[in-house]
């Protein structure tokens, strides 16, 4: 079937949306009847809503988050001391536009990823930008961009995200080039961008996988003190889920 001369030219525009709407519209058997307005409506809305998803799945690609994690997906009936009231506040991410952080803690396999993940979806959904870093990864990571000179680039885009995900914190002691990194990048989002940090790793212990007490202070002063708390208990979903 032979291109319309009008969908090529929206399509050389880069309206693409429109041009596909276009060549739906022309399809229908009720296409004469509307009016010239019903079909600009019809075009415009098709080209929102098609650049509202591109922009999404660009967003999303640049999240890389672990999980494809969605809000309507969250499971509120499973054991695990999940807050309903807190969780459908954090989704509306008012803190993120405040520049607060939200530590998700609980035992493995509760869904602290999962958990992280989701609120991240949404935030690409209400157009800011995320990072998804797993804690020992990204340590990697950055010892190797000290040891190449893209340390400097690599901070800069972790503090010019409007989310970071920082995942799986406090696995392992903390050296000294590790405390320091981590104290770099609190302090660089410190008032500028909003932070979640997962962790099986109670707060009280922060202290203690830190390992040295005036680099404790300051990162917990900047990311635990006014942060929004997601506190998980129970057993492992993925375990019932293999027991089921």
């Amino acid at each position: 079937m032979l291109t319309h001369p009008t969908q090529e030219q929206l399509s050389a525009m880069k309206l693409h949306g429109m041009a596909r709407a276009f060549a739906e519209l022309a399809e229908r058997a009720d296409a004469d009847a509307l009016a010239h307005g019903e079909w600009l409506a019809i075009l415009l809305e098709r080209e929102a809503t098609w650049r509202d998803d591109h922009r999404l799945k660009a967003r999303l690609r640049f999240a890389r988050l672990r999980h494809q994690a969605s809000p309507e997906d969250v499971d509120y009936r499973a054991a695990r001391g999940l807050d309903r009231t807190l969780f459908a506040s954090l989704l509306k991410g008012a803190w993120i536009k405040a520049a607060e952080a939200v530590i998700v803690s609980g035992p493995t396999g509760v869904g602290k990823s999962w958990l992280a993940c989701a609120l991240g979806h949404q935030a690409c959904r209400d157009n800011y930008s995320v990072l998804y870093q797993r804690a020992p990864k990204l340590f990697e990571d950055l010892a190797l961009a000290h040891a190449d000179g893209r340390y400097p680039r690599v901070m800069r885009a972790l503090g010019g995200v409007n989310l970071l995900i920082l995942d799986d914190w406090g696995l392992e002691a903390l050296d000294a080039q590790k405390r320091h990194d981590i104290l770099e990048i609190i302090e660089e989002r410190y008032g500028r961008g909003a932070t979640i940090v997962t962790t099986q790793i109670p707060v009280d212990r922060w202290h203690e996988i830190i390992g040295d007490p005036t680099y404790a202070d300051a990162i917990l002063d900047r990311l635990v003190h006014n942060a929004h708390r997601i506190e998980l208990s129970g057993d492992s979903l993925r375990r019932r889920k293999r027991a089921a």
